[in-house]
Order: structure tokens, then sequence, then C-alpha cells
């Protein structure tokens, strides 16, 4: 294919990668960001073996895993102590395991590397407002009324609350979701949670649940970092704040003493942070000269921990859609198809699993704790959960992604298909 001309929208993850990734195919690509000067922020993410390909690819994997925690499996438990979910990737591949990384070090890398990339031009402090099609190709308007075109290619990276949802023509459904999660970064000084190698969810019926994530190494400085997550209503977070930090610490404290040293690091509940998730659903990602991806095409409820992944592996995907002798209404095309069951199946699942983590049904808390402890004396079962967790399912009879080409020392080939 001839080089195109292609407009990011967004340098977030699944904009950042995909700038390197079609830049590196040879194409001209401009990446536009919001912020002026982008920098790293969030919490937590755990990067799957799928992402972690995805990286390797890229050759990022080493420097982003160096500054990472290694996970082997997440525990879901009650506050008593029994388990509820018990899952490790060992159970499918003894070589397979996550990583628990600060979002930033993700961002720094893959920012860095697109600035490196010779075909890529970066403009930070413009909002894109819109998209138009014109002569020429695709058109993007800034909120300032500037145009910026015309694009052989645009895509949009710029989130679950994408501006360009309403001008591509693409039938979209974006709602925000009832609930979100309250976070914060703390230093894991005795290293108790590192050292576990776990990802640790303490759930009290579907109302309350209390999350730790080892988070390797923070951006700036070699402390050992731990998210902390506190599954909360959208409606509910300025009640909470009314209470007072000492009433919600000792809840937390009570679904999980070992946090003691990480609560105390909180002195005032304006260090949490508040996030409310959204859910955006499309019979198709592509539209004439432009495609979504990462959360501005799928965004859910993050109870799967697979964001940060499917962006990943949307802008290999997409990538590798052009092929040599097609053109980009064809390659658009195919990528939509290529991504459908891997894309579905995640949003399926999360809509499914959500309400009995996140919600005000009793009954369904009650469901869960019976029946889910299940799936560690199932072993199909099991395996299964094993695969959705590390990213690899596409589906309940399609075949998942082949392990061949995702285990550390033999990362390619990848079927992206």
């Amino acid at each position: 294919m001839d080089p195109l001309r292609i407009g990011v929208v967004g340098a977030g993850t699944a904009g950042a990668a995909a700038a390197i990734f079609l830049a590196r195919a040879g194409h001209a690509v401009t990446l536009f960001e919001r912020v002026a000067t982008p920098g790293p922020v969030g919490a937590g993410i755990t990067l799957q073996p799928t992402g972690q390909a995805v990286l390797a690819r890229l050759g990022l994997l080493d420097a982003i895993v160096a500054r990472a925690t290694q996970i082997d499996g997440l525990l879901c438990r009650r506050p008593d102590g029994r388990a509820v979910v018990d899952l490790r990737y060992a159970d499918i591949d003894p070589a397979l395991r996550g990583y628990g990384l600060h979002r930033g070090v993700l961002f720094e890398a893959l920012f860095e590397a697109a600035g490196a990339e010779p075909r890529i031009a970066i403009h930070g402090g413009i909002a894109i407002a819109s998209t138009t099609l014109g002569d020429g190709g695709r058109w993007l308007v800034s909120a300032d009324g500037g145009r910026h075109g015309p694009f052989d290619l645009v895509v949009a990276a710029d989130g679950s609350a994408s501006a360009l949802h309403a001008s591509a023509g693409v039938p979209v459904r974006s709602r925000a979701y009832p609930w979100g999660a309250l976070w914060f970064v703390a230093v894991d000084r005795g290293t108790t949670l590192t050292a576990q190698r776990q990802v640790v969810q303490v759930v009290d019926g579907p109302r309350r649940m209390f999350g730790l994530l080892p988070t390797g190494h923070a951006p700036r400085g070699e402390e050992r970092v731990v998210s902390v997550f506190w599954s909360i209503r959208a409606d509910r977070v300025a009640a909470l704040r009314a209470r007072g930090l000492a009433s919600w610490r000792a809840e937390a404290r009570a679904l999980d003493p070992r946090a003691a040293p990480i609560l105390d690091q909180i002195t005032d509940l304006s260090q949490l942070t508040f996030t409310q998730y959204r859910d955006v659903r499309m019979p198709r990602w592509h539209g004439d000269r432009i495609v979504f991806v990462g959360d501005a095409a799928h965004a859910t409820s993050p109870q799967l921990g697979q964001g940060a992944n499917l962006a990943l592996w949307d802008a290999m995907g997409l990538a590798d859609a052009f092929t040599p002798d097609g053109d980009v209404a064809t390659a658009l095309a195919a990528y939509s198809t290529a991504r459908r069951r891997h894309l579905n199946y995640y949003q399926l699942a999360t809509r499914l699993l959500t309400p009995f983590f996140q919600g005000d049904s009793r009954v369904l808390g009650a469901v869960r704790d019976l029946v889910f402890p299940a799936s560690r004396w199932i072993a199909p079962l099991r395996r299964r959960m094993v695969r959705t967790m590390a990213g690899l399912d596409r589906g309940i009879v399609r075949r998942p992604i082949a392990l061949a080409g995702l285990l550390p020392g033999c990362w390619t080939p990848i079927d992206t298909k």
C-alpha cells in the first residue's frame, strides 16, 4: 500500500501504539493530544500476556517489565478469608504471567517511542472536537475552529467519551456506568503485597469491593508502590466523603487488616481520586476513513482488567489490516471483522460479570459467593476463567489466541485474526 496520511486523535495507550505501528509501516502520522505537555497519570493496571506480546513486538516490553511487579494470579475473597475466585496463570501454562504496572510507566514508554519515530509529528495542546469529510479526505476540527488535514485515515483514540463519536457517521451508544472507583497509589514499604505477587480483591456483597494491585515502580522513583481501589456508585461518593476519613479507613481495614500500612498513607479523602466507568457499544469500529480503537471503541467496566491490553491489541491489529494490495476501506472492514469476536466476548463477559461485583442486589452477591468458588474444583471452568483473565479468549466456541505466540521467548508469530 502506498504511504497514507493518518491523523491519530489521542496519545494514550491505543493512540500512541497505533501511531508507532502505522509509522513503522511507512505511513505519515500526525498525533494530536489535547494536553499541551502530557505526562504520566493514573493508578495501576495489569499487563496481561496479550498486552505483553504487543509491547514485545514494539521492542518496549523489557524496559516496561523492569519497572513492573510480576503477578501470578488473582485472588478475590470474602472478609472471612474464604475465596470467591482464585485464578493462577500457571493453571494453563507455568510460563504465563501478568505484570502489575503503573499506567504512567506504560504511557511514558509509548509516548517516548512515538516521539522518536521520524514519521510521527506530535501536536500537543490541540483539542479535536469533530471530524468532517471533504476535499482530499477526512478533516479534523479543533475546539478553536482550526482545521487539520486532510487525512486518508483518522484513528480516534481519545477515550470512552470520544469527541468524534457524534460526527463520524458510525453508530455509537455511549453511556456512563453507575459505578466507578476511588483510587490511590501508595508506597508498599513492607513489600508485603508485592512479595505475594497477587491482585487481591476483598468483597462483601456486591456493594463493597476493596482492591489492592502491586504496581511495580512509579514513573519517578525506585520505591515499590501499590494501587488501592474502592468500588462505589457515583451518586454515593459525596456521602462517603461527608462521613470523613476515619469512617472510611475503618471500613477498609475491616475488609483487609493487612492494608493498614497502605491506608495510613491516606491523610485526607481528597487524595482519593474518583473515576466513573463508561460503556461504549458499536456494531462496527470503522466508518468512511475513520476507525475507533481502545476505550473510544469498546469501553467497559474494568472487572476483567483488559482495557489497556485490548487497546494494545487494537493498535497491532489495525496496522496488520493494511496489506500491500489493499485500500483503506478494505483494510478497515478487515479490521472490524478481525476484532469482532475478541472484543464482543470481553464486552459481553464484562457486562454479565459486573453486576455480581458492583451492584445493589444481595441475591446476586449470594449467588456469586455460592457458585463462583466451584471454579476451583472444575478444571475446564477454571482454565476458561484463567484464559479470560489473560486476555486470550475469543468466544465460547472459537479457539483462543494461541499461547505459542505469547510465551516469553516465542512472542511471534501472532495471529491477530
